[in-house]
């Protein structure tokens, strides 16, 4: 019954609005790492001064993400999912046209904060989408398939971006932008229908935002699993930076950059449709303690390597294995730990916490891609420093909880 009500609502096939909202989802992701194998070369073609600039491509990206969590967040309550959407692809257009016709490198990087600002609507809406139409189970069943499509983009992303590239410059990536949003957009046009009924909205208000953003960050356990995400993602996103100079130049693995990039991408996959499956009995809040400290143990290991003998690709695959497998036990679950005290604000609550956790995580990351030096040093301490001060954040959030085996706490007495 709920799936025929579901359709009606969404007006298409429970089928169809999981692969829009799987789409809708990968959008970051596509943005991110179908440009990663060029950018060496629109470096060279824009001017850029230091072989780690083109980092900041990417680092561009997150921070108009962050930015644009704040306001589609709350906007998309107040005023419904399918103007956000529209509002979010518009600005996405807007700046994929500015880095097309970009001459300087400073352009480019208007253009990315700009494609930043957009992909917030979508990628705010997918999940939103997904609430507004079905509950318990057959929300977790959707969210499930929608994960099985959704990992696959940053597997396949990066061999889209290479084949483009064998038959156009680098700006034909953007054209390939270009399409992927407009056919989106006409794909929302003729068939999604409003998700959010008017008597369901919120209104916006600055002191409801306000009070929303003092409640995250006053809360000692969201507080505390927001800076944890900022801080495991911000090494995460260190990684994501060099990953081109690393494979490609350090490692001189050419065109194969894009399959051993997409074969780690589906190791985060896999272990994250396995937390799926085995967080209710264990727990989210075991599961991603052992996963960080799996990390940490993993880069402290690997670091020390670099003292006694030379590192090769197969030695980083395997370090780099083991910190993606680990990665897809952590996203979902430190979110919803972040948000589990939150629900009773939870619109503005997941704004707050995606943005503050993004513009973190880009601090972060930009300062260890920036540090790359043609070895692995400065990503594998990143990873073992900022790894480190996670477990001591998560430990202080949890000190004198009285833990359960599942996300939510028993209460004393």
């Amino acid at each position: 019954m709920e799936n025929h009500q579901s359709s009606a609502a969404s007006g298409m096939s429970a089928k169809e609005f999981t692969v829009l909202v799987a789409l809708l989802m990968s959008i970051v992701a596509i943005s991110i790492d179908a440009l990663l194998p060029a950018l060496g070369v629109i470096g060279q073609s824009l001017g850029a001064t230091t072989a780690n600039q083109p980092q900041l491509l990417v680092s561009m990206l997150f921070l108009g993400m962050a930015i644009g969590q704040l306001i589609c967040g709350p906007l998309s309550d107040a005023l419904g999912r399918r103007p956000i959407l529209f509002g979010g692809f518009t600005l996405y257009l807007v700046g994929t046209v500015v880095c097309y016709q970009a001459d300087s490198l400073e352009m480019m990087m208007i253009g990315r904060f700009i494609q930043g600002l957009g992909v917030a609507g979508p990628y705010i809406s997918a999940i939103s989408l997904v609430r507004d139409l079905y509950h318990g189970s057959q929300m977790a069943r959707v969210m499930s398939l929608v994960m099985m499509i959704f990992v696959l983009v940053p597997a396949i992303a990066p061999s889209l971006g290479q084949a483009i590239m064998f038959f156009a410059d680098w700006r034909g990536i953007f054209e390939m932008y270009l399409v992927y949003a407009v056919v989106l957009m006409l794909w929302i046009l003729l068939r999604l229908k409003e998700t959010l009924p008017k008597e369901h909205r919120i209104p916006f208000t600055q002191k409801g935002f306000y009070d929303g953003f003092k409640e995250v960050l006053t809360n000692r356990i969201t507080a505390s699993y927001t800076v944890c995400m900022g801080l495991f993602f911000g090494s995460f996103i260190g990684y994501l930076n060099s990953a081109q100079q690393i494979f490609q130049v350090q490692f001189n693995t050419g065109n194969l950059f894009s399959v051993y990039f997409g074969g780690l991408a589906l190791l985060l996959g896999a272990s994250s449709l396995i937390n799926s499956r085995i967080v209710e009995k264990h727990g989210a809040k075991h599961i991603a303690f052992r996963a960080i400290l799996a990390v940490v143990f993993a880069s402290f290991i690997f670091l020390s390597m670099h003292a006694l003998m030379a590192i090769t690709l197969w030695m980083f695959l395997c370090y780099a294995g083991v910190f993606f497998f680990c990665f897809g036990f952590l996203f979902g679950n430190v979110n919803a730990l972040a948000m589990e005290p939150m629900g009773h604000v939870a619109g503005i609550a997941s704004a707050v916490i995606g943005s503050v956790s993004s513009i973190m995580s880009m601090l972060i990351g930009t300062l260890i891609g920036q540090m790359y030096d043609n070895s692995l040093i400065p990503m594998t301490t990143g990873f073992a420093v900022f790894g480190t001060v996670a477990l001591g954040v998560m430990y202080w959030a949890e000190k004198g909880r009285i833990e359960d085996d599942g996300l939510i706490e028993a209460e004393p007495g």
